[in-house]
């Protein structure tokens, strides 16, 4: 056991070696968190010099009392009322902070889609079927993954539905 912890360490974080594992291609890009930043997402769009409609942000909703994991553009914004119809719910908010990070085993603004310590329920904006790769958070600050939307959506078993407004 204590193997595998070292391998973790040295490998990167749960999102990262749960990739590794699943054998589909990703680029991790790391890049210097700037603690005084307002927007998580919108400063790792700037590091890498990507596109923010290319870089996704990881929510954490509680639908009908069922915490369900959010994937949307950091250009925009989660439009709650579409994540609960598109997951036949009937009612949206933002998670409780603590929950979201108790339960997916990461930081605020260092969760992933990604190697959560409880596998929830997924969606990911439809508008990543529109490029060849997104960004997400690799598990941490100051790091993100890079990937096809469709490994994505097949490793976390999300469903693609149109949840971001601009």
């Amino acid at each position: 056991m204590a193997k595998k912890q070292k391998k973790q360490q040295a490998g990167g974080t749960p999102a990262t070696v749960a990739l590794a594992a699943a054998g589909v291609g990703f680029t991790v890009h790391a890049y210097e968190h700037d603690p005084a930043s307002p927007s998580y997402g919108e400063e790792a769009a700037e590091a890498l010099g990507v596109s923010p409609d290319r870089v996704f942000k990881t929510l954490v909703a509680d639908v009908d009392g069922e915490l369900t994991v959010a994937v949307v553009p950091v250009a925009g914004q989660l439009d709650l009322k579409a994540l609960a119809s598109a997951v036949g719910g009937k009612r949206a908010a933002m998670a409780d902070p603590a929950a979201a990070e108790r339960t997916t085993g990461y930081v605020r603004g260092g969760i992933s889609p990604l190697g959560q310590r409880k596998r929830l329920r997924t969606v990911l904006d439809a508008s990543a079927s529109g490029h060849e790769t997104i960004c997400v958070s690799a598990g941490r600050r100051g790091l993100e993954v890079e990937l096809t939307p469709a490994d994505l959506a097949a490793l976390t078993s999300a469903v693609l539905a149109p949840i971001g407004r601009g």
